[in-house]
């Protein structure tokens, strides 16, 4: 796993071409890691966000990623990600690793070399952190993301130890 580095910072001021915001179906800010990157990037990321279709108030389904301009982030592109809210879907896992490969895809897509995530759904959404780890270290670690610098950005020292520790067992 010699593309992907587990740090401990702020996603916001991540020097690579992408972030990847966990954001809620709606892209228009909210609490935790999105309302940190929407304040951040200022008014702007909710303008582009604005400029996503919606479908009936959605635009970003479950497990799905749009990408928009960064406002004042120093990365370029924002890329929005909803991840599971753990105990209110059938198959959280699915859902999880999807969020991490349409983001990935999507990164590539746009010519992107580096790229940096939160912890996707370990909030509000409940997911388990150790089990959400597994879940995106495994997809990160995919060999058509090699080329990608992929930086996994953890507010807090718990979360920290548990990511390092995932990747310890998974690639034991």
């Amino acid at each position: 796993m010699n593309n992907i580095f587990i740090v401990q910072g702020d996603i916001t001021k991540a020097q690579v071409d992408a972030i990847v915001n966990a954001a809620n179906p709606q892209m228009l800010g909210g609490g935790g890691v999105d309302g940190a990157i929407h304040r951040a990037a200022g008014p702007a990321l909710l303008e582009e966000c604005r400029k996503v279709k919606a479908v009936n108030g959605i635009r970003c389904p479950t497990g799905e990623a749009r990408i928009t301009a960064a406002g004042h982030l120093p990365a370029k592109y924002v890329i929005h990600t909803v991840g599971p809210v753990y105990h209110q879907v059938p198959n959280p896992k699915e859902l999880l690793q999807s969020a991490y490969l349409s983001s990935l895809h999507l990164a590539l897509k746009n010519h992107c070399r580096s790229i940096a995530f939160p912890a996707i759904s370990c909030g509000v959404y409940g997911y388990p952190h150790r089990e959400a780890a597994e879940v995106a270290l495994a997809v990160c670690s995919r060999e058509e993301f090699k080329q990608l610098e992929i930086y996994i950005c953890l507010a807090d020292q718990q979360m920290f130890t548990i990511w390092l520790d995932a990747e310890n067992s998974v690639h034991r």
